[in-house]
């Protein structure tokens, strides 16, 4: 028959799969092609269709035996009146035409999880003269016309944020593109840091909220210890020997700062109130770590002057240690 479905090979499994491997691969395939997962994926949408009425006829062991015997002519008229034509909700007991249950072991949460939806009560009219029963209904039920679509619970969702230290320094107006493709501009607030979480009001899941979790990526001049700011700064040995002004960069831009004579290499001097903001208005200080550095290449009068150097000095680095 033209337009009879191997429903196995839907679902990716072998003819004697168990209830149990056929509901595996129906969950893992319900998630990939979810149309809640695909939007705008008309492919996926009909794929999800397709997969959802092969786990309706495979789930129920009735119509899979039925599906089996008759092969392409199982729905066929003559045919399809053998098959069982009602089901049993097995929440409350009430009967219903082709809607299967799949509420076993947990299905229902699984889709929850999934769909970031929950279950309501909804009244599904049922085959006449019968009254319409109310059932608790998922929120979707596969292969069947009779399918509620619950609204989307609240619930707030969290997202994270990766910004340079100065963006996390100053703050402001930023556009920050999320992991759904939703596009926002945002205010952020001053001095933020890493673990820090912003709330975005009404931007979560039906109208709950985002919260962005800050992350501060690293800078290659700065580094935060607390509230201080630690800046490596490079000198030249003459620097080191005999002081003097030097430039050191900051967050809110290049300041001089002295240096004393004879500074070690690795000493930390203090820029009082350039550090971080604290939450309560003060600032952290700035301290600036002294990198002794040699030139590269030294040229012909600098070679001559630190022989002459090496001539005079009287200074031995190696004075203390005592070795036999």
């Amino acid at each position: 028959m033209r337009n009879f479905r191997d429903y196995y090979q839907l679902l990716g499994v072998d003819r004697s799969a168990s209830s149990d491997e056929i509901k595996r691969a129906y969950r893992r395939l319900a998630r990939r092609y979810h149309p809640d997962m695909n939007p705008g994926d008309r492919a996926a949408e009909e794929k999800f269709k397709d997969i959802s009425e092969a786990y309706q006829v495979l789930s129920d062991p009735a119509r899979r035996e039925h599906y089996d015997r008759y092969g392409e002519y199982w729905s066929q008229p003559g045919f399809r009146s053998r098959a069982p034509q009602r089901t049993t909700n097995r929440r409350n007991g009430t009967s219903l035409r082709d809607d299967p249950d799949l509420s076993e072991d947990n299905f229902q949460e699984f889709l929850d999880q999934l769909l970031g939806r929950r279950s309501r009560t909804t009244t599904i009219p049922a085959d006449p003269p019968r009254r319409s029963p109310t059932i608790e209904t998922d929120y979707f039920r596969p292969g069947t016309v009779k399918t509620a679509y619950t609204a989307v619970s609240r619930r707030d969702a969290e997202a994270t944020l990766e910004i340079p230290l100065e963006k996390a320094y100053e703050g402001g107006r930023e556009r920050i593109r999320l992991g759904d493709g939703r596009s926002l501009e945002v205010t952020l607030p001053r001095a933020m840091i890493t673990g820090q979480r912003v709330r975005l009001r009404g931007q979560g899941t039906g109208g709950g909220d985002l919260y962005l979790k800050i992350n501060v990526t690293p800078h290659p001049l700065f580094r935060l210890e607390g509230y201080d700011i630690v800046c490596d700064l490079p000198v030249t040995p003459s620097e080191a020997a005999l002081g003097g002004q030097v430039e050191a960069p900051t967050l809110d831009g290049w300041v001089k700062m002295s240096i004393p004579a004879g500074v070690r290499n690795g000493q930390r001097l203090r820029l009082a109130g350039k550090g971080y903001p604290r939450p309560d208005g003060d600032r952290g200080d700035q301290l600036v770590e002294i990198i002794i550095t040699l030139p590269p290449q030294l040229s012909d009068a600098e070679r001559e002057l630190y022989r002459q150097l090496h001539a005079i000095e009287s200074y031995n680095p190696r004075a203390h240690l005592a070795y036999p």
